[in-house]
């Protein structure tokens, strides 16, 4: 189905007035681009790899919204347009122009899986569930993923230094808990790499969905995975579902700021001798996260770098 697109020039103070000015008028589906930094709470519905580095904010938004080529669109426009003439009363719009496309659904539904294209992490393939496996990749090391709502393809930097980390410390028959697994890709590459078990935790219950899809993807049984919604730094009936001095290996791909904070619960998860593979660390933040993972107890036993992204491994020794 072919759809009108209309896009309202206004500001960020504006976008909300118009938003319901236009549901008022019967628009469904408004969709607002601006430059407004993310907050923490936002962050939380969000299962991208990690949250986009924004331009500056001037203030500008965008409110798009869509109508069927049968609807009465130039009606509907001069009531738009009259609307924005009544917002210009009590807020400040700015432009208020309106400017036209044209858009179908299949552009809505699929057009971001032409930036998620088969890539290698060293000889482990990553392959989106809908594309073609090439023959010459047959007898690969392979992977596929279908990122759905959670959004970890497994390109980003951080989520490799985790793979290449898993990859070698981890050992056949380890069992694994994967701290904000997201698409569950991590989960995945260490069942698929001989680990028994994985034990999951996110914060939204769409990645135990993602997850438990993306492990039936690649043919692994449902029974070696469990999977917890919630928050390891202060839940602590979940602290108690994931278990005690259990791990060979906690693998946590999140930020620097959730792993800071997390940190002190970690030691009581892992085995002795257990090692501790964290990403997300922007390299600013390495000093910190180190000295967090180190006042926990835990000694590093390295860091990477890939581009500006740091991996901290650490293990807990035995006393």
């Amino acid at each position: 189905m072919k759809w009108k697109k209309f896009t309202i020039k206004t500001t960020t103070q504006a976008e909300d007035f118009i938003s319901a000015m236009l549901n008022e008028l019967g628009i469904d589906g408004i969709e607002i681009e601006d430059n407004i930094p993310l907050s923490e709470e936002d962050q939380k519905g969000m299962f991208i790899d990690f949250p986009p580095e924004l331009p500056e904010d001037k203030g500008i938004s965008k409110v798009s919204f869509y109508l069927e080529e049968s609807e009465d669109t130039a009606t509907l426009l001069k009531q738009v347009e009259a609307g924005l003439e009544e917002q210009r009363k009590f807020v400040e719009i700015g432009e208020g122009t309106i400017t036209q496309s044209e858009t179908e659904d299949v552009d809505w539904i699929n057009n971001w899986k032409q930036f998620f294209q088969s890539f290698y992490i060293d000889d482990i393939l990553i392959k989106p569930t809908w594309e073609e496996l090439k023959e010459e990749d047959k007898d690969k090391f392979l992977i596929e993923i279908d990122p759905g709502v959670s959004f970890g393809t497994g390109k980003h930097e951080t989520t490799q230094l985790c793979i290449r980390q898993i990859r070698k410390y981890m050992n056949e028959g380890d069992k694994v808990l994967d701290v904000g697994c997201g698409s569950g890709i991590l989960s995945i590459v260490a069942l698929k790499l001989g680990a028994s078990h994985v034990v999951g935790t996110d914060l939204d219950e769409n990645c135990m969905t993602s997850t438990y899809e993306n492990m039936a993807v690649n043919h692994l049984d449902k029974e070696l995975g469990e999977f917890y919604v919630g928050n390891l730094i202060d839940d602590t009936a979940l602290q108690k579902q994931v278990g005690t001095e259990e791990y060979d290996i906690v693998v946590a791909n999140i930020l620097a700021d959730v792993i800071i904070p997390m940190a002190p619960v970690i030691p009581a998860r892992l085995k002795e001798n257990g090692i501790f593979i964290t990403s997300g660390i922007i390299d600013f933040k390495e000093n910190e996260v180190k000295a967090a993972i180190e006042a926990a107890g835990l000694t590093v036993l390295e860091i990477n770098h890939q581009g500006e992204w740091v991996n901290i491994t650490a293990q807990k020794k035995s006393h």
